[in-house]
């Protein structure tokens, strides 16, 4: 027979509470519009009420303090590693919502305020600087020659009418050869990130008729903790690539649903091996890029399509990032620099 707790069960109906009640007033003095920035927000307090309720006593808006949450980043870390989804600048902006949501409940309770966030951010010189200048270098992207040079060695995987001589190279290829220059023509004609690849599932793609065949124009990225699900154009180039890949994953029976999959049974694609077959297609094509050069994919995308003339809220949307993280790409484009 089970006994009573001594003390009443811990729910999360506070910290929804404050959340709501301070998301509530974002929105009526108009400082909050965008859904999905309203999104990313909810995710972020999800993931943080969650740890709080599963610690043991519950952390609560009142006993928060800088242990817990460094205790709170690390377990964070540790989930959310893949990408390096926890950097500093996201850090910031996470511990930022949690001071900004504690300060709203206090000031409508007529409580002290837990300033134990704003005071974890002034003890991490890694956190609290992630928004200033010198420590957000300017990203790196491939030049007009490199872009090119890489988009012909991607290509060069499917058929083409008129070059019969690279059928010999294409049959030489194996499905995870074509899986792998197809994830890097998604990076680099989709900007999508290492994650997005690994997650899109088969129903992914939408075509649209090219000519006389059906090509993928867009892709559709499921959302996570950091950002929403969002819709992704796809470059011309990049979507006749992925539609020869389709059709050689159907023909060679791969299962599963997941659109790259590691294995012909359908198991997902780990982070390191993903990782490393985007770095090896990559030095096979002479690209020389630091981290794998997964990013640098990414941001030439941001950079072609802003030079031109696509819109900068547009733009984020296609990334899954917010407007204001679009600065670094705008001082690209001040600057003299030629962007495929």
């Amino acid at each position: 027979m089970s006994s009573l707790p001594l003390f009443p069960e811990p729910s999360g109906e506070s910290h929804q509470a404050a959340f709501a009640s301070w998301l509530a007033a974002q929105q009526e003095n108009g400082a909050l519009r965008q859904p999905s920035s309203i999104a990313v927000y909810r995710d972020m307090w999800g993931s943080f009420t969650a740890w709080c309720l599963g610690q043991s006593p519950a952390v609560t808006l009142a006993s928060l303090n800088k242990g817990d949450l460094s205790a709170f980043q690390q377990a964070r870390f540790g989930m959310k590693s893949d990408d390096l989804s926890l950097s500093p600048r996201y850090a910031l902006r996470l511990l930022r919502l949690i001071d900004r949501v504690l300060r709203h409940h206090a000031q409508t309770h007529d409580t002290p305020v837990n300033i134990a966030a704003s005071e974890w951010i002034a003890t991490q010189p890694d956190v609290r600087y992630a928004d200033s200048a010198r420590a957000d270098p300017l990203p790196e992207f491939l030049s007009v020659s490199e872009a090119r040079h890489l988009i012909a060695f991607l290509s060069s995987a499917r058929p083409r009418p008129g070059a019969a001589g690279d059928r010999h190279a294409q049959a030489a290829l194996s499905w995870q050869a074509l899986r792998n220059r197809t994830a890097v023509a998604l990076q680099l004609g989709a900007g999508l990130t290492p994650g997005d690849v690994r997650v899109l599932r088969l129903d992914a793609p939408t075509s649209q008729m090219a000519g006389r065949r059906e090509r993928p124009w867009k892709v559709a990225v499921p959302g996570n903790g950091n950002s929403p699900a969002r819709e992704a154009p796809v470059a011309p180039w990049a979507g006749e690539l992925l539609q020869h890949w389709l059709n050689i994953r159907a023909e060679a029976l791969i299962a599963g649903e997941f659109l790259f999959p590691a294995t012909r049974t359908g198991k997902p694609w780990s982070k390191e091996a993903q990782y490393v077959a985007a770095k090896q297609v990559l030095e096979d094509a002479g690209i020389e890029a630091a981290g794998g050069g997964s990013f640098l994919l990414r941001h030439t995308f941001a950079l072609r399509q802003l030079r031109r003339g696509a819109k900068i809220d547009q733009v984020a949307r296609w990334l899954g990032v917010e407007p204001e993280a679009m600065g670094k790409y705008q001082r690209v484009l001040a600057a003299p620099a030629e962007v495929i």
